[in-house]
């Protein structure tokens, strides 16, 4: 085993985190999956990307911005970091009964095919677990597994779409209005390592494998399950979306984003009387002793609250709102926030790197263990970085 333990020096795996010495196959491509494997890396996990000769994942070529790093996307350096890549040709019958060997050593494996390629490829979850039993195995799809849509792109945009989640952005009169994100993507990822965390805790009991399965639409029912609660219990009735200033469609006034002099300010639930006399706003008399009507009347509400926020600078509001404990606060864009001391202490950012003399700027874990934040310091692998050195170690 003398070349693992040399292959998760080079990844600078700390051996304190609660995934160390677990091996994860990551054989999703573009978003979902490789958010997956991201978050199971950060816990500690070895993850193997497998990754076709001739280009390698398609998110390499994904590009947010005219910027590419050593060839790649940002996108792919960002969700790839510290990751190894095995290059697999799945039409070459000896590759592929090479990464059946290394599926034989594995505990995870992740993919996010369309519904019936891994099973013509003769590698979907029953036929791995017949040749791993204690293997958890992952499947992201963009709508599930049956149904008039599984044969469509499970593409982000598309599933927000076809989730609901889209209506609620923006004012009634605007239409749709999509997040700024790939959100089902994240959220499907997120989910999906959530699933296989869960199943990898029943296997150490049972010593049995598990499927874990998810998919875009179903992560983002999942993610609006408060208000579609509220829907389906409240006769079904569609809620209206403020006209003006919306921020939610089921929450009254003052909930909103306002423009103040130099900038935006941001007010959550607060009683209109104790907002009215912090900001000395006399129009707002009229609804003062009738809570009903700050749902009912919440756009005229609103438009007197903006009159009054426009006179003043984000930091003379919030010196009047702060310490009277109204829920309010600046609206940060990514230089303001990066610069500021409540991002800053957090050390939520890294530089990672690669032998070639790649260096990325990135994002690190969200999560704490014991008190600290894993670190990755090796950027995104090339195709086939990896594959040489994987093979030896696993006789491949």
């Amino acid at each position: 085993m003398g070349g693992r333990s040399r292959r998760r020096a080079l990844r600078d795996t700390d051996p304190t985190l609660p995934l160390s010495g677990l091996v994860v196959l990551d054989m999703s491509q573009f978003l979902s999956g490789p958010y997956c494997s991201l978050r199971l890396l950060d816990l500690g996990a070895r993850v193997i990307k497998i990754e076709r000769p001739d280009g390698g994942d398609l998110s390499r070529r994904l590009y947010l911005s005219d910027t590419e790093i050593g060839g790649d996307s940002t996108i792919f350096h960002a969700i790839n970091r510290g990751k190894e890549s095995l290059a697999i040709d799945l039409k070459n019958p000896a590759d592929l009964e090479a990464l059946k060997r290394l599926i034989a050593k594995a505990d995870v494996l992740i993919q996010n095919f369309r519904p019936g390629v891994i099973e013509r490829l003769g590698l979907d979850h029953v036929a791995a677990r017949a040749i791993n039993p204690r293997l958890v195995y992952a499947s992201i799809s963009g709508y599930g597994e049956e149904g008039p849509w599984v044969s469509r792109p499970g593409q982000d945009l598309l599933a927000q779409s076809r989730s609901g989640v889209m209506w609620l952005n923006g004012d009634e009169g605007q239409g749709p209005v999509p997040f700024g994100l790939a959100v089902g993507d994240m959220l499907a990822g997120a989910a999906c390592a959530q699933g296989i965390l869960a199943a990898l805790v029943r296997r150490g009991i049972t010593g049995e494998g598990a499927h874990v399965e998810t998919s875009l639409l179903e992560a983002l029912v999942d993610f609006q399950f408060e208000v579609l609660t509220t829907h389906l219990n409240d006769g079904r009735r569609l809620p209206k979306r403020s006209d003006f200033r919306s921020a939610h469609a089921y929450l009254s006034a003052p909930y909103g984003v306002y423009p103040a002099r130099d900038g935006y300010l941001a007010i959550a639930m607060t009683p209109i009387p104790r907002l009215a006399d912090l900001m000395g706003i006399g129009t707002l008399a009229p609804y003062r002793d009738d809570p009903a009507s700050w749902f009912r009347h919440r756009d005229e509400i609103k438009r007197r609250i903006a009159e009054v926020v426009a006179t003043r600078t984000v930091d003379e509001w919030l010196a009047i709102l702060e310490p009277a404990d109204i829920w309010c606060a600046r609206v940060l864009n990514w230089e303001e926030m990066l610069a500021s001391e409540g991002f800053r202490v957090l050390d939520m950012l890294q530089t990672v790197t690669r032998a070639d003399g790649v260096s990325i700027d990135t994002t690190r874990s969200p999560l704490r263990i014991n008190g600290k934040r894993a670190a990755v310091g090796q950027a995104a692998p090339l195709v086939g970085a990896d594959s040489a050195a994987i093979r030896a170690e696993f006789g491949l």
